[in-house]
């Protein structure tokens, strides 16, 4: 309904007045401007920098001081006066302390405005570099044996040089190829649900089984031996019969051979028995001469 002529309106509702934060941070905290009051209808759920936050932040907060770019960054005391005196083509030898040492403490004030911890370690190196120009400014003190008293910086540059061969070799190992860097390893996938191939079985595999079988059973078999029984009577009359009715017979032409070695033994027995009994001669030419063998009478 529209009012009447002359009639004041209704007096609406004023609208809620919109609250800028003062972190940016955090978009929900309940910030007014001086003599505003805001009523609050939640709870906080946490302070951030003394502050109520009363909604948790929908994007990713990051503080001003959480990223840093670090564009020339040392790893010591002796990285950093390595680095002023190579950059200015100083010769390590002959520091030029003065130099070098405003120089150094000049970075040195950077970092202690940040990180004063960090800044510890290199007023160590500081305080040395002083103390070495102040050695250098006093006169030196005379040697007993006379000899040149030695530098003050020579101690402070052995130790350069050796950080400096140590750096170098660290730079040389980092230069070698690293698996995930530079190469990568290959990994292959074998599907094991293949069908199995056998292989193929060829005639010399078979000869080789077979020659394996009888191996084993040369191995496995039984021997058994039997004792035969042998005269030394027996064959003393064998040799004597052989004799009979001959001159002489060749002593090799005695033995025989084909009832192997026992049977020759026993011969050998008995035509010593024979000889001993003076019922042999066994007679040879001259040395090495075939040896013969006789009866020691000749039958009538």
């Amino acid at each position: 309904m529209e009012p009447l002529a002359g009639d004041s309106p209704a007096p609406a509702t004023p609208p809620a007045e919109t609250v800028a934060p003062l972190n940016p941070a955090a978009p929900a905290q309940a910030q007014a401007p001086a003599g505003q009051h805001v009523t609050v209808d939640h709870v906080a759920v946490a302070r951030l920098y003394g502050e109520p936050l009363f909604s948790l932040p929908t994007d990713l907060y990051i503080p001003p001081d959480a990223l840093e770019v670090f564009l020339e960054a040392f790893e010591g005391p002796l990285d950093l006066l390595l680095y002023l005196i190579r950059k200015q083509n100083f010769n390590i030898l002959d520091i030029p302390l003065a130099d070098v040492t405003r120089q150094y403490l000049a970075y040195v004030d950077q970092i202690r405005q940040r990180n004063l911890e960090l800044a510890s370690e290199y007023l160590l190196m500081a305080a040395m570099l002083i103390e070495i120009k102040s050695r250098m400014l006093l006169p030196p003190r005379k040697s007993e044996d006379g000899s040149e008293p030695e530098d003050p910086r020579a101690e402070l540059v052995r130790r350069l040089l050796e950080y400096e061969q140590m750096k170098l070799a660290a730079a040389r190992i980092d230069e070698l190829p690293v698996i995930g860097r530079d190469f990568l390893k290959v990994q292959v996938t074998i599907d094991q649900t293949l069908a199995v191939r056998l292989p193929d079985v060829s005639p010399l595999d078979l000869q080789e089984a077979w020659r394996d079988i009888l191996m084993r059973a040369k191995l496995n078999q039984h021997h058994k031996i039997s004792r035969e029984q042998l005269s030394v009577r027996e064959h003393m009359g064998i040799v004597l019969r052989r004799l009979q009715g001959r001159r002489f017979m060749e002593f090799a032409d005695l033995f025989d051979t084909r009832g192997g070695a026992p049977v020759v033994v026993v011969t050998f027995v008995a035509l010593l028995e024979l000889a001993r009994e003076h019922l042999l001669e066994i007679t040879q030419a001259e040395a090495f001469a075939p040896i013969y063998v006789r009866l020691a009478y000749q039958p009538s």
